[in-house]
């Protein structure tokens, strides 16, 4: 039963996402039109400090294995939602500073936990929100923004979350030209206020991407997560997955959307049990910006 909601909540999560999307679909984002238009919108959905507002989706198919299981890996699948929010905070054009917020809901439909030797349960439900809040200044081709990000613990079930609040520093750098656009994104979270015996979170998550654009809007490239967990026993701290992803950006009525799909292979990984290989598709429709006045002035 709890299986059959989870599903129920992931395919609500994307019915919304969906809607949202074609409530959009009449208003134009951008002055221009035509493949070049679409190919800069592409570019901008890969620079995490980029001004363009979306709706990032994301579905994952997760294989999972280790020293725990005797078997095939085992298979889970889940959905994150990640809204790009960048507000103008002063100034405009190329000389405005920017707040980045991307809030991260994960949307678990299965996951296998292991409960002993060759013995897993699979869960599904709601994870914790990770909300990082970037300020980003005005730095030509460099990708620049720091400041703090929030670990909020709204997970359904103990095992898909860790049961405290968190924070911690995050970042973004990287460069872009005409042909390309690169960086890290890191995040690291400290926990307090946890429930029970709940080791306090020590962990980072660390994004590392690069996108080259191709004519026709089409770009190839690659956008992985390394994870770190310092709480975690020897052999099993690291996760560190390389991959390859194409992206396609296209109109969908009048709405630009960016579609993407990726493999990812870790090279490095829990030796007990942790992820192997990921399949994802990422569907992010670009929307209208909700507020396009700087919040301190400065036009």
């Amino acid at each position: 039963m709890e299986s059959f909601s989870t599903r129920r909540v992931g395919f609500a999560f994307l019915l919304v996402s969906v809607s949202l999307a074609g409530a959009t679909s009449g208003q134009e984002p951008t002055s221009g039109s035509g493949q070049t238009d679409l190919a800069e919108i592409g570019a901008k959905l890969s620079n995490p400090v980029s001004n363009v507002w979306a709706l990032f989706t994301e579905l994952d198919l997760i294989f999972s294995d280790g020293d725990e299981n005797t078997g095939d890996p085992k298979p889970g699948g889940q959905m994150l939602l990640q809204p790009v929010l960048p507000f103008p905070l002063y100034g405009s054009g190329d000389s405005q500073w920017k707040l980045i917020t991307r809030p991260s809901i994960p949307i678990i439909f299965s996951t296998p936990i292991p409960e002993g030797f060759n013995d897993f349960s699979h869960e599904g439900g709601l994870g914790d929100i990770q909300l990082p809040m970037l300020v980003s200044p005005p730095t030509a081709n460099w990708l620049l923004g720091a400041g703090p990000t929030w670990l909020i613990p709204s997970a359904t079930n103990k095992s898909l979350g860790r049961s405290q609040w968190g924070v911690g520093p995050a970042a973004v750098i990287g460069y872009k030209t005409d042909k390309i656009v690169m960086g890290v994104n890191p995040q690291y979270y400290w926990g307090f206020a946890s429930v029970g015996d709940r080791k306090r979170a020590s962990y980072l998550s660390m994004l590392y991407f690069l996108f080259y654009n191709l004519p026709d809007a089409w770009q190839i490239g690659f956008n992985p997560t390394v994870s770190y967990d310092n709480t975690a026993s020897a052999g099993n701290k690291w996760n560190v997955p390389i991959g390859l992803t194409v992206a396609k950006t296209t109109k969908v009525g009048a709405l630009p959307v960016k579609f993407q799909f990726g493999i990812e292979y870790s090279v490095v990984s829990q030796d007990d049990f942790g992820q192997r290989a990921l399949f994802k598709v990422n569907i992010i429709p670009v929307i209208p910006s909700l507020v396009r006045e700087p919040l301190a002035g400065g036009r």
